[in-house]
Order: structure tokens, then sequence, then C-alpha cells
């Protein structure tokens, strides 16, 4: 529970925050009124009346870590050496919490990316109160009661508030240093346990709306993340499952944030290495057990690059940063990388996709080559009216020539300046980019298209199916999510296609199903697979998952109809090839198999196999029937 300190400070309905006299000058984007909780359409967030709520958003850093040093915000050694926040967001002990909050307001943003480590959760020591000098009155309070406050502020002043799990360990990130992966310095189970308490604690703030589950996933010294190879480093699969528990069992509402791998392979010319980022999505997508939750997001600066690891010196290779790259050659990088999950419309990908870092330094020594990629890096955000989040918000003002990266500044004294005063290069820039003009207003409901990927255990992404007892007990089964059907299989890997276009939610209200797992359905007069073993739904049902045993299909599930369903069909054959509707609609689900799929305007009714052992029974035929 919150404690009552912190639950006193969350006005219900959200008040304003007073206008800040630094407000800028520029012609920022007007705060625009929002109801959550938010869920996505498409490429596009939305609220809970369907109009469009684009992330404008900035990261407010501290909670997840400092630098090294004594732990002192007001030493001067620690200044030197960089940032020091004392284990809360930072800033607080240069200016009140309402002062903070009207600058970011004044910078046109919508939404605060807050970082916390897992330590921070489970962390009983009170902050100081140096750390807290300008908001004495969270005096006493854990890094945990802070951040709970501060999130009370940002929400009860109409911002929405996208938890970050940015470290394990509360400090500094991110080389190699114990917080590579999520289960870096803790066991997976211990990092679940805290995704939950956390949507847990604000279930009730429906301006908590997201869940950015783990911030830059890389190698360690010895070993790579992946995506989809079903090991304890498995960031796909590890990303899937705890995005599954927190809607499932902690808070539905929340939209799940998965941020690409930043990182694989040794930084040594000659050696393979990389930022895969978002591009392991375009074969392998996650599908959440409540459809419209899923963000995918990434991290773009200039001194990285598609193969450059960001490091100068030990690490740096001869591989060019982004900077480095033509406008075109960047544009043509960013799109292959992330861009293209929300460029390309029905497809098992097709998401918003949330650029969650980006930033620069803002000194007027800022190389031009660095001023250059900025440039061109908000005019493409511009031009893809993507979702953005800059890095940081806040940094200190004394020490700027260490860090001119922050939007906001505060002095000892608690005098302010930001990007819009002093003559920030970036000012120009920042206010185009938060005033863009993108889409606004009601976005309509779009074909949900999900892919099915059991290959190293149960995919059932169905509400309905995981409340019920075990269909196929000791095969790999996979469900659509409700509302779903199934529309496409693979001749082998396992994998499906789902979706709800053309029909919607054909399941009954009942929510009867059948486990076929013979030829009982067939009717004598309707073999449409002659020499094949046919699974075949019962009349007035269709299917929505499957079940296998290596490769070899093993049952099928089918869901009874709350309409009445067309009986026409036709065999849609695969075992040789690809067959699948001319326009692409889903995507390739199962990249190098052959595979089928039915059309728009179908449902399947059946999957066919020869053999009746073993590997032999492997899909390779659909039964397609028209929907009306």
């Amino acid at each position: 529970m919150i404690p009552a300190i912190v639950a006193a400070l969350a006005p219900s309905p959200p008040a304003p925050v007073p206008r800040s006299p630094h407000a800028a000058p520029h012609a920022v984007a007007a705060a625009e009124a929002w109801t959550p909780p938010l869920s996505t359409r498409g490429r596009y967030i939305v609220d809970a009346t369907g109009k469009r709520f684009r992330l404008r958003s900035g990261n407010w850093h501290g909670a997840s870590g400092t630098w090294t040093g004594t732990g002192d915000v007001n030493d001067d050694a620690n200044h030197h050496a960089g940032e020091n926040s004392g284990r809360i967001p930072l800033g607080l002990d240069r200016a009140p919490i309402a002062q903070i909050v009207a600058g970011f307001q004044d910078l046109g943003i919508n939404s605060i990316r807050l970082p916390f480590s897992n330590e921070m959760v489970h962390d009983r020591q009170p902050v100081t109160d140096a750390a807290v000098a300008a908001n004495p009155q969270w005096r006493g309070l854990t890094p945990l009661q802070v951040y709970d406050a501060v999130v009370a502020a940002l929400t009860g002043a109409g911002l929405a508030v996208i938890l970050n799990n940015h470290t394990n360990t509360t400090r500094w990130c991110c080389g190699v240093d114990g917080n590579e992966r999520w289960n870096a310095s803790q066991a997976t189970s211990a990092w679940e346990d805290d995704w939950l308490f956390m949507a847990r604690r604000f279930r009730d703030n429906p301006r908590v709306v997201g869940a950015d589950l783990y911030n830059e996933v890389r190698r360690s010294v010895w070993d790579d993340p992946n995506w989809g190879l079903g090991d304890d480093h498995d960031w796909f699969a590890a990303s899937q499952r705890v995005g599954d528990r927190i809607l499932q069992e902690a808070n539905p509402n929340l939209l799940i944030v998965v941020e690409g791998i930043n990182w694989t392979g040794i930084p040594v010319d000659g050696f393979p290495h990389g930022r895969p980022t978002l591009t392991p999505v375009r074969s392998l997508s996650h599908t959440l057990v409540v459809s419209g939750k899923l963000v995918y997001s990434a991290h773009f600066y200039d001194y990285t690059g598609p193969n450059h690891s960001g490091a100068t010196g030990i690490g740096e290779t001869s591989d060019p940063r982004y900077r480095d790259l033509s406008r075109d050659q960047l544009y043509d990088v960013l799109y292959q990388q992330a861009f293209y999950v929300a460029a390309e419309s029905d497809r098992h990908f097709t998401a918003p996709v949330w650029i969650s870092e980006f930033g620069v330094d803002g000194n007027p020594g800022t190389p031009q080559i660095s001023r250059d990629w900025f440039a061109n890096f908000v005019d493409y955000l511009i031009r893809t009216d993507a979702d953005f989040a800059y890095w940081p918000l806040v940094g200190w003002l004394e020490n700027r020539g260490n860090n001119g990266w922050g939007l906001l500044f505060w002095d000892r004294a608690g005098r302010r300046a930001d990007v819009f005063g002093g003559g920030d290069w970036r000012a120009d820039a920042w206010a185009r980019l938060v005033g863009s003009a993108g889409r606004t207003g009601q976005v309509g409901p779009v074909p949900r298209w999900s892919m099915l990927s059991p290959d190293h255990g149960d995919f059932i992404q169905s509400l309905r199916m995981r409340s019920r007892p075990d269909w196929d007990p000791g095969a790999r089964k996979a469900a659509c999510p409700d509302g779903q059907r199934l529309t496409g299989v693979a001749h082998s890997g396992n994998r499906g296609l789902c979706t709800d276009t053309a029909a919607g939610d054909l399941w009954s209200s009942s929510g009867a199903y059948t486990v076929v797992v013979d030829e009982r359905y067939v009717p004598p007069a309707g073999d449409w697979a002659s020499g094949y073993t046919k699974l075949q739904c019962p009349s007035g049902s269709f299917l929505v998952g499957y079940a296998v045993r290596g490769a070899a299909v093993s049952s099928v599930l089918c869901a009874a109809s709350g309409v009445a369903l067309g009986t026409a069909g036709r065999t849609v054959w695969f075992d040789r090839g690809d067959n699948r509707p001319s326009d692409g609609a889903g995507g390739d689900f199962a990249y190098g198999r052959y595979k089928g799929q039915c059309g728009s305007q179908e449902y399947a009714a059946g999957i066919a196999y020869t053999g009746r052992f073993g590997s032999s029974r492997t899909p390779d035929a659909l039964y397609c029937r028209s929907l009306r």
C-alpha cells in the first residue's frame, strides 16, 4: 500500500500546476485532455475514448542510479565527477516539486519515463535531508516513498507516467556493470516479483499508464542476450512472460513497453557485434494475453551506431556512428532497426514505437557533426510522427560543462535555466518537435494480427483457456488471444497466426470449446484432404489453437461460434511452399518455413497432416471456410 503521506498528495481530479514564469517563448504543443487508460490501435497509442495520445515524453532520472561518490548531493567532488541524486529523481534538493513539474509542462511534454532500480524497491534506508532540501516534506522517507510522492505529483498535474525498470542495482548505467540484463544481479523470479509489486502499487492511479520492462539489455562480460532461444538470456521470452503476468495478475490497464536488444557481441574489429534493437521483431513478435497493450521502444544517440557501442578507446571499433551517416543513410538505418514496426501496417509485429531515449549535449562547444545528427533525427521523428522521450530532462547548472544534456537546470540557489533560455542551440529543434503536427483525434479500430510461437513451451494467449484445465497434457499448446481466430499455421517450426479481421470476436459468450484429436468431425462426404489425417472442428466452431509435440500436431482447439458461420470451404496446401493471401496481410509469421493462411473473409476449420506418428505429423493443409 502507498503510505498515507503519499496518497494525500494525489488530488482528484488532477489539479493544474501554476504556469512557470519561465514558460517557453516558442510555440510548444498545448497540454491536451486525455482519458486513461491507454491502449494501442495499430501503430498508435490511444486513450480510453479512442483519441490518439502521442507520447511526448522526457526521462527524469536519478532513482535508478547515481555516479559513484560519497552519496552527499552537496559534495563538490561528486558534482565535478557527475551527478549524485541521493537515490531519488534529480533536482529535488534544488527546486520544489511543483516548480519541477511546471518546468516539464513548459517544455511541452505530456508524459514522464520514470526510472527505478530493483534495489530501490527494497531500499529501507531513508534519503538524506540534503537530497530533499527543496522538498522538506519528504524528509525521513525511503527512496521508494519519495518515488511514490513524485508519481503522485506528476499524475496529479495531468502528466502520464511510465514506470521504467532501468537497473538491477542503484548505480549509474550502462556498461558492463552487473545491470546488463534483467537477471544480471538477481534471479528472474525476483525481477518478476518486483514488477508485480510495482504494477500493483500504482494500480489505483490511472495516469500511471505503462511498464517499461528493462533498459538497454546488452552483453555481459561473457554472454549475449538473445531473442527467442529459450534460455536464461532470452529477452523475448522474459519480456513476454513478465508482460503477461503484469496484465493478468497485477494491472490489466498498463501499456507493456519492450525495448529491443541494445548490444550483442564483442566490440572489437573482426568479431561479430552490433545493436540488434528491434530488427528481430520482424520474425518473432510478442503477443500479449491482453490485446492492444504492446509498445516497442528503442534508443538512439549520435555517438553510438548500428555496429558501434559508443565507446571511445577500449571497446571502440572502426564502425560508423550514427552521426557519421548521411541523412539518407541514417533514415534507412533507423527504419530497418526500429521504425518499420510502426510504419508497416497489418502485420503481426505492427505496434507503436516509442523512442524512449535520445538526446545530445546542448553546450556551445558541441561539434557540428553532433548538431547535424540531432537536427536530422528530430526531423525524422517529426516525419514519422513518432512517440519519443528525451534523455535527460534535468541536469546540474553549475556542472553543465560536464553534463549539458539536460533540458532543465537548477543551481544550488534554486535558480532555473532551460533549453529555451541562454541561447541553447537545441531550442528551435525541440520547439519544432514538441509542436509538430501529427495525427490527432479519433483512431478507428484496426484488424489485429498476432503471432503464436510455442517454440519452447506453452504459448496460451487466451485468458479463457488459461483458466481452463490443460487440454493436452505434455504437449506445447498455443491459443489465440480472446477475440481472435487462428488463420495461419506453418508446415514446420510450430508458428501460427491469429486475427480478428472482418469478423471481430466470434467466440460464443458461453466460452464453449472442443479439443479435437481425431477425425470424428470430418463428414463422410466432406474429405477435403484425401489420404491425409484431418483434425476438423465440429460444425459451428472455428480454430483458435493447436498443440504440438516436437514438430508434430497433437490436437487442435475449436471454439464454439456465437454467430452463424458459412460452410463453403477450400483446402489451402502448403506442404511444398508458401500459400498465403497475395496482399500479405499479417506478414510472414514463420520466416524460412512453408506456411498456409486463410483469407480475410475466411476462418480456419481444420488442419491436415500425413502420417500417424512422430515428426511426419507436421501440418500440410488448412481447411478454410467462408465466414458468411
